[in-house]
C-alpha cells in the first residue's frame, strides 16, 4: 500500500488561509492529503477533482467525515468550468493544485507508470484516451523523439525513437520492464544515478494525459471563479510545469517585463494587474521535510489572490 505525504502542506495552508463558510477547490484530490488538512482547518465547502476513478473511490472515507462538506467530481482539472458549473459553483474563495503523478499511482505497477516493477505500459491518470503502450506501437520515429527531447528533455531522443521503432517491428512493446530495457540498451548511465528511462517515462506521461494543456487551461478556468480576495496555490514537481505556472502569475500580477521602447506595443496602455503574488519566490521544501520525503525535493508552491477591481486600478496608475 502507497503511503501518501502531502508536501508543502503548512505552507499551502498558510497561502490558501481557508475560511469558515467559504468555498474551495482542491483540483487534484489524489490521495486527499490537502483535503483533509484544508477540512480540518476550517468549517468550508471543498469540491474536490480527480480524474482517476480510485482516487475517488479513495475520497469517499473522508467526504462521509465531512457530510455536506467535501463533494468528490471525477474528471480532469482542464474541465473544471464546466464541471463545477454542471453543479452550479460559479465562485470560488480559493482553489489549490499539486501537479504531476500521484504516489498511489507512481507505486501502483498496474498503472504503468514506473519501471521499477513490471506491468502494463500505460501510464494513463485517468481510464479513457491511449495508452503509452499505443503511442509507442503507432507514433512515427520523429515524432517520438519530439515527444522525448521536448517533454523530457532527452538528450539521446532520437536515439531512444530509433531503437523503439526497431524493437517494435520485432514484438509489439506493452510493458514497463520492456521499454526500460529498450531505452538503457541504447543510453549510456548517468553519473547522477537517475535511471537511463527516468526522462523518457516521464516525456510519455506527459504525452499521454496531455499534461502541459490541461495546466493551461484549469489555471485560467481557476483565476476566473475566484472572487475578490480569492486565492490561486499551485504545487508543480517538474521545471515545464513550474514554467507554466510562473508565467501564468507573473502576467496575472502585472509583472511580465514591458516591451522595449522600439516596440510599437509598448504605446499600448496596460491592463491593470487582477492579481497580486503572494510568493514573491517559488516556496520550497525545508531539509527536515525532504529527509523525511525525498520526493518533495522538487516541490515549488506558488501563490496569487485576486485583487479587488479598485485595487487593480489603483495600482496600475
Amino acid at each position: 500500500m502507497s503511503r501518501h505525504i502531502p508536501v508543502l502542506l503548512d505552507e499551502m495552508l498558510e497561502a490558501l488561509a481557508p475560511k469558515a463558510g467559504e468555498s474551495y477547490l482542491d483540483a487534484t484530490f489524489g490521495g486527499g492529503g490537502y483535503a483533509s488538512a484544508i477540512l480540518s482547518r476550517a468549517a468550508c465547502t471543498l469540491w474536490a477533482i480527480d480524474r482517476d476513478p480510485d482516487a475517488i473511490a479513495r475520497g469517499a472515507g473522508l467526504a462521509a467525515a465531512h457530510p455536506g462538506q467535501l463533494h468528490l467530481i471525477e474528471g480532469g482539472f482542464g474541465d473544471l468550468l464546466s464541471l463545477l458549473g454542471a453543479r452550479g459553483v460559479e465562485s470560488l474563495d480559493g482553489a489549490v493544485f499539486v501537479l504531476g503523478v500521484s504516489s498511489f499511482q507512481i507505486d501502483d505497477p498496474a498503472r504503468g507508470f514506473s519501471f521499477r516493477a513490471d506491468g502494463p505500459l500505460d501510464m494513463r491518470m485517468g481510464r479513457q484516451g491511449a495508452t503509452a503502450a499505443d503511442l509507442v506501437a503507432r507514433l512515427d520515429e520523429a515524432t517520438l523523439a519530439d515527444i522525448l527531447f521536448n517533454l523530457g528533455d532527452e538528450r539521446y531522443a532520437r536515439r531512444i525513437a530509433r531503437a523503439i521503432v526497431t524493437a517494435r517491428a520485432a514484438a509489439p512493446i506493452t510493458t514497463t520492464a520492456r521499454l526500460a530495457a529498450i531505452i538503457r540498451s541504447v543510453v549510456p548511465p548517468d553519473r547522477s544515478g537517475i535511471d537511463p528511462a527516468t526522462r523518457s517515462f516521464q516525456a510519455l506521461r506527459i504525452e499521454v494525459n496531455d499534461e502541459l494543456g490541461q495546466i493551461e487551461r484549469a489555471l485560467e478556468q481557476a483565476a476566473a471563479l475566484l472572487r475578490p480576495g480569492g486565492r490561486l496555490v499551485v504545487v508543480s514537481f517538474h521545471s515545464l510545469e513550474d514554467r507554466l505556472v510562473k508565467r501564468f502569475m507573473v502576467d496575472a500580477t502585472g509583472r511580465a517585463a514591458l516591451p522595449s521602447r522600439h516596440d510599437p506595443g509598448a504605446l499600448m496602455e496596460r491592463a491593470p494587474p487582477r492579481f497580486d503574488m503572494l510568493t514573491p519566490r517559488a516556496l520550497r521544501p525545508g531539509s527536515a521535510e525532504t529527509a523525511a520525503n525525498p520526493r518533495a525535493r522538487s516541490a515549488r508552491l506558488r501563490a496569487m489572490r485576486r485583487l479587488d477591481p479598485d485595487q487593480g486600478r489603483e495600482s496600475s496608475l
